[in-house]
């Protein structure tokens, strides 16, 4: 048993020496104790594939502009449930996208403009529309020293935006992944259980400190100080009333904090096998628009 895993993670830094040594350091990497269980699952092939995603597809609106939170040019890639849908009347779910993309990249690597529109023609789902906007590469969708405002963007321009189009933006859902997961949940804390029906968190980008977010992304915060105002786990009280669900793979590098979360807030979803990539990603759609199109159609 042990040479296979051996030569599966000889390559895998000095772990090769551990395994060799009696899997000792396997089993000690296989239970989180030592770094390189992501690196161990996708060379064991744990990580999954990408699914192709579902035939039905729908219309996809942009809508640009120049926006005074940001300070520069703002893409929203509207995605309609189905092809000969409007926004009038329909209720929104904002879509933040994770570190390095942008509204567009979210739609196009997680199919959005195909999920959805299955989901509402094959799934039962009430119909609704995915908001996927540009909230910046690494601004972890919070206020920053520099001016940038990302949830401002989101509130003050985007949803004045899609109402002026006739859709419902009095409640509002959002869904993100990463850093758009921890995004999820920063606006929800926010606009709170008044305003925001229900939220997805889809591997959330969450740390346990300033540190390792500093360590992870040296652009995630502006400093120890900016990470505590903006610590999802110093405010779960602004969360209370709204409807959330957090999945992670249990090979995600944040499955960690993402368990923490889970078992603070005792949200919908699940940890699963996977990681932290469109393998994981892809498959849990189905469930979660069913989520949030179940708590639109409430609001």
């Amino acid at each position: 048993m042990i040479s296979r895993r051996a030569l599966l993670i000889s390559g895998l830094g000095g772990l090769g020496a551990f395994a060799a040594a009696g899997g000792t350091g396997y089993a000690l990497v296989e239970n989180d104790v030592l770094p390189g269980r992501v690196r161990l699952d996708k060379a064991l092939g744990r990580c999954g594939d990408v699914p192709a995603p579902p035939a039905a597809s729908t219309t996809v609106r942009r809508l640009a502009w120049r926006s005074a939170h940001r300070r520069t040019d703002v893409t929203a890639t509207v995605v309609l449930p189905a092809s000969n849908a409007t926004l009038r009347g329909l209720p929104v779910a904002v879509a933040l996208h994770g570190s390095g993309g942008d509204g567009a990249s979210a739609v196009r690597s997680l199919a959005l403009d195909h999920y959805l529109p299955d989901a509402v023609a094959r799934g039962g789902v009430a119909p609704f529309a995915i908001a996927a906007v540009d909230g910046g590469p690494d601004t972890y969708w919070h206020a920053r020293a520099d001016g940038d405002d990302p949830i401002g963007m989101i509130i003050d321009e985007l949803l004045p935006r899609l109402r002026a189009e006739g859709a419902r933006t009095d409640r509002i859902a959002a869904i993100g992944w990463s850093m758009g997961g921890y995004g999820a949940l920063v606006l929800a804390r926010r606009l709170g259980a008044r305003r925001m029906a229900a939220a997805v968190a889809s591997s959330p980008a969450l740390f346990n400190s300033y540190a390792d977010a500093h360590r992870t992304n040296a652009r995630s915060f502006d400093g120890a100080a900016d990470f505590a105002r903006n610590d999802v786990f110093a405010a779960l009280d602004a969360l209370k009333g709204v409807p959330i669900r957090v999945d992670c793979g249990t090979s995600d590098p944040f499955a960690p904090m993402a368990r923490r979360l889970r078992g603070r807030i005792h949200p919908e979803g699940s940890m699963g096998g996977g990681c932290h990539d469109g393998g994981f990603w892809r498959p849990r759609l189905p469930a979660q628009l069913a989520f949030l199109g179940r708590h639109l159609a409430r609001s």
